[in-house]
């Protein structure tokens, strides 16, 4: 591989077709970007492809930061290992019951999610707490041994320990993990008092259970990546990306897989926030749309939205994950999305994707079904000759066969017309997404920006903001690396919680303040695991309140004074700006209740400048190419740009393309774009025809 001198800061971020890489100089601003076919039988060689590509040896990096599908891959696949459930007597059956609400009423295929462990093994063992941490029955070390002995012989390769109430006292469970690491050299444990301290016990059974079910390979994987680093001289610090937009030391994620499940999509919500508020979009809303899913979410004041938790699969039937996450709404609609006919002749896109192998038919690995990828090319969308920057030149005459077989014949359709169909209802299923997290939420897509991310994002972004009437979209440098990119920028960040249920008036502020000093202690252990200094710290506390009598809460920053001076008057009014803020009403005089306290530990990590294009012209297409835009049967004559030879202040105007190493931007008529100063593609969106 090729050495080199430069001290890089390298992202890595691992997708499901494609694997990406981003090596950043801080010296010079220079940026080296790379990109691969991911290698599903070994994630880690999709990685070292990018390094050979890019020419940037693993010991000319300083810093590597790594994100991942690995882990909810497993999860969703269900691949992972074969698990056991140790629980307190009388619960055996909490995890299998789950909650008793029906999220699709009138749907009567509706289905439940399948445990990961099952009942034969789940074990009980006689301890009892109560909900305040008070013991009833104390653990045994002869029913401990016992538990362990029948783990022992179930062949488990991973233990969840989730007994009643540890959440107010986790004296059984470390007792409990003692004994079963003793008896289990190299079986993987989680103890859900070292996951999460909060309670509900199903949604805290359902993370630990996870935690350990993925533990095994995501754990080997992390392994592997470090252990070929090391043999590849490196000797700077490898960091992983989590869910929660930061980012942790590998032995961390190595006991707490379960953070890094939506690794790889946030490190773009991170950039993308960056970038809106650097040209003057404080609003904004991602659209990331790779080879296998597009996702999206809302930055709203320059702030990333947070989730305290998520479904792993879905809403409906998936797994909880009590972990905070970057909310973000994803649909099985990506440029390797297979386009099918179901039963009733209707045209469906995905969520099947053909991934990087075989890949679309256009790719020619052996793909038979067309995808919005061989759809976009039969549209002349993209170029076959020009993709990858020529690296990976497609067969654009494969792709159309393949839609005249698979799609046009059957519908009576020219390829063209199927195609744009194709194209059509992929929009459509991520226009829905984009609804799921603005007007869903409450506001309005046209009071924001729309940023287009990801090999396919910018191809698409358009005709979503013109569905919506958002007024304007940003194509960022580097769009098809740019959740690599934002990787770099993320900080180190550590959340963590703690049930202390109290009516607010009557709350202990010494008590509280002893749960966050032990909150701290543990920050500030974590964030000196990852290499932070003292300076570089930062530690954010919040109360989760709520109306008494009402299920849900809301999160309510708090400051070490309001602890310290016992300051509930100053908490209680800023819950009741939030609740007016969020849900356009407030109860002042109504009671409310304590449900949980959190701190989030953060340690800042040297900040990075975005990379800037130096354009060679203001004008000039490099040639022209015929493209089915609006009217599948009238191809408009389009000029393609060159991104790299658009200066900043370059105006074009629709419809025209625009080539780029990685991606492409396509433009309808009435779109204008400008380059800003520093090199994104700004696009003022026209009125659809």
């Amino acid at each position: 591989m090729p050495a080199s001198t430069t001290v890089f800061q390298v992202g890595v971020d691992i997708g499901g077709t494609f694997t990406d890489l981003v090596a950043f100089d801080p010296d010079s601003g220079k940026v080296l970007e790379a990109k691969s076919l991911t290698t599903p039988d070994d994630l880690s060689q999709g990685v070292w492809n990018c390094f050979a590509r890019s020419a940037v040896a693993p010991g000319a990096a300083e810093h590597i930061v790594h994100g991942s599908t690995i882990a909810i891959n497993i999860a969703i696949e269900q691949k992972g290992a074969a698990t056991a459930l140790v629980v307190t007597r009388g619960t055996r059956d909490v995890y299998k019951i789950g909650r008793q609400n029906r999220p699709e009423a009138y749907n009567f295929s509706f289905a439940r999610p399948v445990p990961l462990v099952p009942r034969s093994r789940t074990f009980e063992v006689d301890e009892r707490l109560s909900a305040t941490g008070e013991r009833l029955i104390e653990l045994s070390p002869e029913d401990a041994i016992a538990v362990a002995r029948a783990v022992r012989d179930s062949g488990a390769e991973a233990v969840a320990v989730c007994l009643l109430h540890s959440w107010a006292d986790p004296v059984h469970e470390v007792e409990l993990g003692k004994r079963l690491r003793a008896a289990l050299s190299g079986t993987y444990l989680s103890l859900s008092h070292e996951i999460v301290r909060e309670y509900r016990e199903y949604e805290r059974t359902s993370t630990t259970v996870m935690n350990a079910y993925i533990g095994p390979k995501t754990s080997a994987y992390v392994g592997r990546i470090q252990e070929r680093l090391e043999a590849d001289d490196f000797n700077g610090r490898l960091l992983i990306m989590q869910s929660n937009g930061g980012v942790m030391a590998p032995e961390t994620a190595r006991k707490l897989p379960v953070a890094m499940m939506e690794s790889g999509p946030v490190g773009g919500v991170i950039a993308a926030a960056d970038l809106g508020t650097r040209l003057g979009f404080a609003d904004v809303i991602t659209f990331d749309m790779g080879g296998t899913t597009a996702k999206t979410s809302l930055v709203r004041d320059g702030d990333i939205s947070i989730a305290q938790g998520y479904h792993i699969g879905g809403y409906a039937s998936g797994h909880p994950v009590m972990f905070p996450v970057v909310d973000i709404v994803e649909v099985g609609a990506g440029g390797g999305s297979i386009a099918w006919i179901d039963d009733v002749g209707a045209l469906k896109v995905g969520p099947r994707s053909a991934g990087s192998d075989p890949g679309p038919i256009c790719y020619g690995r052996g793909g038979t079904r067309p995808t919005v990828t061989d759809a976009n090319v039969v549209l002349g969308r993209i170029g076959a000759e020009s993709f990858l920057g020529g690296e990976m030149p497609l067969d654009a005459g494969a792709a159309r066969r393949g839609m005249e077989a698979a799609v046009g014949e059957p519908l009576d359709m020219s390829p063209v017309e199927a195609a744009h169909g194709i194209v059509r209802i992929a929009a459509a299923r991520m226009s829905l997404a984009v609804r799921g997290v603005s007007v869903q939420r409450g506001y309005d897509p046209r009071d924001f920006a729309l940023v287009g991310m990801g090999g396919a994002g910018p191809l698409h972004a358009v005709e979503i903001a013109r569905d919506l009437g958002i007024p304007s979209v940003i194509v960022p440098n580097l769009p098809a690396h740019f959740s690599a990119l934002g990787m770099l920028m993320a900080d180190v960040r550590h959340d963590y919680v703690r049930t202390h249920y109290c009516p607010l008036p009557e709350a202990d502020y010494a008590q509280i303040g002893s749960i966050y000093a032990e909150l701290l202690a543990t920050g500030r252990d974590t964030l000196a695991d990852a290499g932070i200094g003292e300076t570089a710290r930062d530690y954010r506390r919040s109360m989760d309140l709520r109306y008494v009598g009402q299920e849900f809460w809301l999160q309510v920053p708090v400051t070490e004074e309001d602890i310290r001076m016992a300051d509930g008057d100053s908490i209680h009014r800023r819950f009741t700006q939030l609740h007016e803020h969020r849900f356009g009403h407030a109860a002042q005089d109504e009671p409310i209740e304590l449900v949980n306290l959190r701190l989030t530990a953060i340690g800042a990590r040297p900040g990075i400048e975005l990379p800037k294009t130096e354009g060679a012209s203001r004008h000039g297409a490099a040639n022209t190419r015929l493209v089915f835009l609006e009217d599948p049967l009238n191809p408009a004559d389009c000029p393609v740009y060159q991104r790299p030879a658009l200066a900043p202040g370059a105006r074009i105007e629709g419809p025209c393309v625009v080539e780029e190493y990685a991606s492409t931007t396509v433009l309808f008529g009435g779109d204008v774009a400008s380059i800003a100063a520093t090199g994104e593609i700004v696009i003022e969106v026209g009125e659809p025809t």
